[in-house]
């Protein structure tokens, strides 16, 4: 029962990709290895084979140690929905939204629900990778913070610190953390971990002999940047910076929306060559896109505000009526209907919406959330996908449904297909490569190549590649000790 709890030196340090190639390669040493973070602040998240909510990365921290995904694993979630402040989600279920202050003042009872999942965790497991959030030394937070310290004081665990070299100040990130950390929990370091490098590592050889007189903990190593080892980021403005494929491919644009959710939807189409797909935020950039994808939205109301301010929405329209394809992912879907009705503002900002006007449905918010794992059926394709929303779409008249799926037992049509321009719920429906080639096809991009492995093959491959990276580039030798005795 031994906690390896990674730690950062500021935000997006490259926490959750070294908490995902650590459980990898500790599933490969042959532990029994579960991911854990007590409090995730993200609008990426996976619904668990129970109907829980979590945050995307601990989903796919779970899937690198072999695990089917679970609530305890990432027992508080907050997902920020613009003037609301955040959505509270506890144990997997929606809580309501809660500013700043508010959530704070609840901070203990929730560290109670936190703790008794890590301990459940420590009794079924051999290790447990402990994620923390940001920095664990932001004075004005340390005594309410319940992600860094206060998880690895409980179950008397090590950590590795990470910090991102590509920010510059390495030196001063990793020695000015290590000196704000209380004596005691100084004396658990077990190593120093360089991230982000990129260039000729032999400039950074003396690393080592400087920490060695500031810094009495094991400086592990250097890993390089290398783009084609990330499984996604659990930031959606940091995934949003992030295009694939060559920007010389016929274009698919992903509408960068401010309150952007799960954008993790685009990762299958950068296995695809023949294609590039790229976050845009403005009219122009949609002047050469082939296809157009509205992904997910925390604040559907306000994103629809936005769209209109921008131009963008007249751009989309026009792109449709001249037969570009247009597909909606939940949010997205919810904006290509007729009308959007949230009076209480359950789902960000309240209000009436006239919708972009290319699906004949109507949308209505409620309180319930509707959060639901379902399988895929596209032709003699079937894969497992995810819904997560707040509204209920109504069709205003007939319409074709856009897939099939099983939902709780039952077999039904999901989302809506009108000509060119799809609509679903669905998270993930870009896994299969069936529908990114139909949807490639639809926009006339002949140089297509779909991927030879599917997504969730393309995953597992990925995990052995980041456990093997890991393993070749710092020295894990005192990591494996620890866990082992």
């Amino acid at each position: 029962m031994k906690a390896l709890c990674v730690l950062g030196a500021g935000s997006n340090s490259g926490k959750s990709w070294l908490a995902t190639a650590l459980c990898a390669w500790l599933k490969q040493q042959g532990l029994r290895v579960t991911p854990f973070k007590a409090q995730n602040m993200s609008n990426n998240s996976y619904v668990t084979w129970d109907g829980g909510e979590i945050g995307r990365a601990q989903a796919v921290q779970a899937q690198a140690c072999g695990l089917l995904p679970q609530v305890e694993m990432n027992p508080v979630l907050l997902k920020p929905s613009g003037q609301l402040g955040a959505q509270l989600v506890l144990l997997g279920q929606a809580q309501g939204h809660v500013k700043a202050l508010d959530y704070y003042d609840r901070v203990e009872p929730l560290w109670e629900t936190a703790r008794a999942a890590l301990d459940g965790l420590l009794q079924a497991y051999d290790v447990v990778v402990v994620e923390g959030a940001g920095s664990p030394v932001e004075l004005n937070l340390m005594a309410r913070d319940i992600a860094n310290l206060r998880p690895l004081r409980h179950a008397d665990g090590r950590w590795i610190l990470v910090a991102d070299i590509e920010r510059g100040g390495v030196f001063p990130q990793i020695i000015g953390t290590y000196q704000l950390l209380p004596p005691a929990d100084r004396a658990r370091g077990l190593g120093i971990v360089v991230n982000k490098f990129r260039g000729d590592p032999r400039l950074f050889d003396d690393a080592g002999s400087i920490l060695a007189g500031r810094v009495p903990v094991p400086y592990l190593g250097l890993l390089p940047y290398d783009a084609a080892l990330q499984p996604e980021s659990e930031d959606s403005l940091c995934a949003a910076d992030e295009a694939s494929g060559s920007s010389d491919a016929p274009l698919i644009a992903w509408i960068r929306f401010p309150h952007i959710s799960n954008s993790s939807d685009i990762q299958p189409w950068r296995l695809d060559g023949g294609v590039h797909a790229a976050w845009v935020d403005r009219p122009a950039a949609l002047q050469a896109a082939r296809a157009i994808v509205l992904p997910g939205s925390k604040n559907t109301v306000a994103d629809l505000s936005w769209l209109r301010d921008t131009g963008l929405a007249h751009a989309i329209t026009a792109k449709a009526s001249r037969r570009t394809p247009v597909v909606g992912i939940c949010g997205g879907y919810q904006m290509l209907g007729e009308t959007i009705n949230d009076p209480e503002g359950v789902a960000g900002d309240s209000g009436v919406e006239q919708g972009l006007g290319l699906l004949p449905l109507r949308t209505v918010f409620a309180r319930r959330k509707q959060v639901t794992q379902v399988r895929v059926r596209w032709g003699d394709e079937g894969w497992d996908a995810y819904e997560i929303h707040m509204g209920l779409s109504e069709p205003t008249r007939e319409v074709l449904p856009l897939l099939a799926v099983e939902r709780n037992g039952e077999r039904g049509g999901e989302g809506v297909r009108q000509g060119a321009v799809w609509g679903t719920y669905l998270h993930g429906l870009f896994e299969s490569a069936a529908v990114r080639s139909e949807l490639a096809a639809l926009a006339g991009l002949t140089g297509h190549i779909p991927a030879p492995v599917s997504w969730t093959q393309h995953q597992r491959d990925l995990f052995e590649r980041m456990a093997a990276f890991i393993d070749v580039h710092l020295d894990l030798r005192g990591v494996l000790a620890y866990v082992e005795h």
